[in-house]
């Protein structure tokens, strides 16, 4: 005589399926949601390289000002305003040549 196997009921094999299907939901969220690892990582990608941006903004504050300060009434550099009158207004001297 042989011996037969009762079959799985259809509410386990739901409940299997249920249960991975949720688990698999849950996993590719906190891996790949809005809160997720890869968000995480491009979130502190995107903070150091905005850092580093701030950075060189304020070198180059510091430099703006440095330079104004150079150009103001208190302190008049005279080398820095004959490279402003230069660039900017195109002047050249009486003994200069200039080639282009």
């Amino acid at each position: 005589m042989t011996t037969r196997r009762p079959r799985p009921s259809l509410g386990v094999l739901v409940f299997f399926t249920a249960t991975l299907s949720l688990s698999a939901y849950f996993t590719f969220a906190a891996v790949q949601g809005d809160y997720g690892l890869f968000r995480r990582a491009e979130i502190t990608t995107e903070g150091d390289r905005l850092t580093r941006e701030l950075e060189g903004l304020r070198l180059e504050v510091v430099r703006m000002e440095n330079l104004t300060r150079r150009l103001s009434d208190e302190y008049l550099d005279l080398d820095l305003l004959d490279q402003q009158a230069r660039d900017v207004l195109g002047l050249v001297r009486t003994d200069e040549i200039v080639v282009h």
